[in-house]
């Protein structure tokens, strides 16, 4: 990656939105991954923080007006757990005691709202060079590999052919393995929050995907979900 330029690479970069506003949330998680990043976008403070602390992320874009637990509490939370992952906090609170307080409490960055996407980028860029490798991990499970820069996925060294829903759909299961996954969890994740999807569609791809990888890699949990490996 060339530091220093504006044209360094988001490819790859692990990115938490916690965003309650669904449309900019949304809106972020498309533009972002447009760019080459992946993204998980959390709606709630209590929700960001138990991402924050378990998804290894590279960076985090943080509201400060959030549900249950305010952006200034999570990152405060955050810095006394140790937990160092660097965070922009998007507010639309743009006095000066304001996005001092959020320095203060261990943000590494605030922008307020509205804001240019192009600035986003830029500042994000500046954050990712911080601690970023110089590209992402290879995920794996069992004979199955996925590697988040070049959006390649093999089973067994055969390359999967997998399309974009249903590469988006792997990638989320091979990011949080072990866990049960619901229908509402994919939805939110894989699908745009903006549309009105029928949660029938997560059976499909996961059939879809079966197909593909293998029948036992993906278990159904009953009324609860989904689930990665045994």
């Amino acid at each position: 990656m060339r530091v220093g330029s504006r044209h360094d690479s988001l490819e790859g970069v692990r990115l938490l939105v916690v965003e309650d506003e669904l449309r900019l949330g949304a809106a972020l998680k498309r533009g972002l991954t447009a760019e080459g990043m992946v993204v998980d976008l959390s709606t709630d403070g209590p929700g960001g923080l138990e991402a924050a602390r378990h998804g290894g992320y590279d960076a985090m874009v943080l509201d400060v007006m959030l549900p249950g637990m305010s952006g200034y509490n999570v990152v405060r939370t955050l810095r006394t757990e140790a937990n160092w992952v660097p965070v922009l906090m998007l507010s639309a609170k743009d006095g000066e005691y304001d996005q001092a307080d959020g320095l203060d409490y261990g943000a590494d960055d605030y922008l307020t709202k509205p804001f240019s996407f192009v600035v986003l980028l830029a500042r994000l860029r500046a954050l990712a060079r911080r601690n970023l490798p110089a590209r992402p991990a290879i995920l794996t499970s069992g004979n199955i590999s996925l590697d988040p820069a070049t959006h390649e996925v093999a089973v067994a060294g055969t390359p999967a052919g997998l399309t974009p829903r249903e590469y988006a759909l792997l990638e989320y299961f091979l990011r949080h393995p072990g866990r049960v996954v619901s229908k509402i969890k994919l939805l939110d994740n894989v699908w745009d929050a903006t549309e009105d999807t029928d949660p029938n569609a997560v059976e499909v791809y996961v059939g879809y995907l079966r197909r593909k990888v293998g029948r036992e890699v993906l278990r159904t949990v009953r009324g609860a979900g989904y689930r990665l490996g045994p």
